[in-house]
């Protein structure tokens, strides 16, 4: 997740190195009512209603697949100087490693390439076959760090996770009735920088295809909270209803409000949302109480430091955040 933008100088040329395939608003895509939330380990997989044909439900996404991903970016980091950030060669190995990771599992890939702060970024854009083009479901994150750290928090937890996701859509077969894209963004840390670009890049008829964006920023927090943005009600909905179903009480997100990739969708017009554990604000007491963790310390006290490296995860949060997003992305995408 980015510092807040005041005081912040940037600026960024860009020059696309592929045309993207069609971007594609999220009205009518209630989630299915009555139904437990799946995709906790601890929960049998099962098939909902929806419709006159019944629909399988989220695979439970393996939290040691996820894992195995931040370790792998940690990997690159550390042979990189310690960081992945934004034109350096640690950002350009873990935008290499994702792509391979998804185009072995059949997605279509393309790079876009940008310049800020004199550097060349790039974003990746994955695409499922299939599904209503001009009905477009996105999950998106950043893959960039901060310089300072190899950043498996901020935001290797959200990178991995969409990655997972992703190849559990492959691994199912998954074919949903709209176009499902996955989106891994550039020099977020310098200003949602990759994602303003991508959006700006669209154009208002494929920005119009898009039925919804979800951003996942910040899922691993070692004393996480769990936050829901409330920018589309039918999204939030949508997360409200899977944490309901694992008995967990959220709180709407504040912290990072318009401090990542969501914000360029948003103020283009699409609906987003999205999930976050919490980065440098501290715990309250009551937040304590409903979640566990400690009151009075940061979500994470590793925010944007060199020591966010994979000992500072959260496992259960991680776990859930991951299931959480198959289980939007499938509920969104009937």
């Amino acid at each position: 997740m980015k510092l807040p933008l005041s005081g912040r100088a940037l600026t960024a040329g860009a020059v696309a190195v592929a045309t993207l395939m069609t971007g594609g608003s999220v009205a009518g895509a209630a989630p299915a009512s009555g139904h437990p939330a799946p995709g906790h380990a601890s929960e049998p997989a099962a098939t909902y209603a929806s419709g006159p044909a019944a629909v399988a439900a989220a695979p439970d996404i393996p939290i040691a697949n996820v894992k195995a991903h931040l370790t792998r970016l940690q990997s690159i980091a550390t042979a990189n100087g310690g960081n992945r950030a934004h034109g350096r060669p640690g950002y350009q190995a873990s935008l290499n490693y994702v792509k391979a990771e998804l185009d072995t599992a059949g997605f279509t890939t393309t790079v876009q390439r940008f310049t800020a702060s004199g550097r060349t970024g790039y974003n990746l854009i994955a695409d499922w076959p299939g599904g209503d083009a001009n009905q477009v479901v996105m999950a998106g994150s950043h893959l960039d760090s901060v310089s300072s750290g190899p950043g498996i928090n901020d935001n290797g937890s959200g990178s991995a996770a969409v990655l997972e996701t992703a190849l559990a859509v492959a691994r199912s077969g998954h074919q949903p009735a709209k176009h499902l894209r996955f989106a891994w963004w550039g020099a977020e840390e310098l200003g949602l920088v990759g994602s303003r670009y991508y959006v700006n890049s669209l154009g208002s008829a494929n920005r119009a295809k898009i039925s919804g964006y979800l951003n996942f920023d910040m899922i691993g927090s070692p004393n996480p909270g769990y936050f829901v943005y409330d920018d589309d009600p039918t999204i939030e909905r949508t997360f409200q209803d899977y944490y309901t179903g694992l008995g967990i009480s959220t709180e709407i997100e504040t912290e990072g409000d318009g401090r990542s990739d969501h914000a360029p969708f948003k103020n283009a017009g699409v609906p987003v949302g999205g999930l976050f554990s919490g980065a440098d604000y501290r715990k309250t007491s009551a937040q304590a109480a409903k979640w566990g963790g400690t009151a009075g310390q940061p979500f994470d006290r590793c925010y944007h430091s060199s020591c966010d490296t994979t000992a500072n995860i959260n496992d259960t949060a991680l776990n859930r955040n991951s299931d959480a997003i198959a289980y939007a992305m499938w509920e969104l995408s009937r």
